[in-house]
């Protein structure tokens, strides 16, 4: 039962971490990031197992956890508000060709971000000729093209 306590625990800890880090350290991973998750993942393992290194006690909190996704996943289908939270919303960074510095601060994200992957994505140079642009719930940055 112990280990039933620790997974769900666990689960939620780095759900709320997740969420609270922001879209822009899932969608992005820097050489940092990924030490970050390497630690992050040992000292989970650690609190997870805690003394019981067995195979049963890793297997029940394997099936704790994933039981735990699939039953926030409908929780998220039966109340989308609570989904909303859970996953965020898409944030819009520039409208019309306007960056909202409000929604930049917020989303903890620059505005070079925004250049670079308009650069890489889409061929856009400058600010100017970019209509929009949308930090997705996933943390993925979607660039529309001004007409031209």
């Amino acid at each position: 039962m112990e280990s039933v306590i620790r997974g769900a625990a666990i689960y939620l800890v780095l759900l709320m971490a997740l969420r609270l880090s922001g879209r822009r350290t899932v969608a992005q991973m820097t050489p940092f990031d990924l030490v970050l998750l390497l630690i992050i993942a040992e000292t989970t393992q650690q609190a997870l197992l805690g003394d019981d290194f067995s195979l049963i006690n890793a297997a029940l909190l394997i099936v704790v956890l994933f039981s735990l996704d699939i039953g926030l996943s409908y929780v998220k289908q039966w109340a989308p508000s609570l989904g909303r939270i859970i996953d965020g919303t898409p944030t819009v960074l520039i409208s019309d060709g306007k960056p909202d510095l409000r929604a930049f601060a917020r989303a903890r994200i620059s505005l070079e971000d925004v250049l670079t992957t308009a650069r890489v994505e889409q061929g856009l140079e400058r600010l100017d000729q970019i209509k929009s642009a949308v930090l997705e719930a996933d943390g993925a940055l979607s660039i529309i093209p001004q007409e031209t």
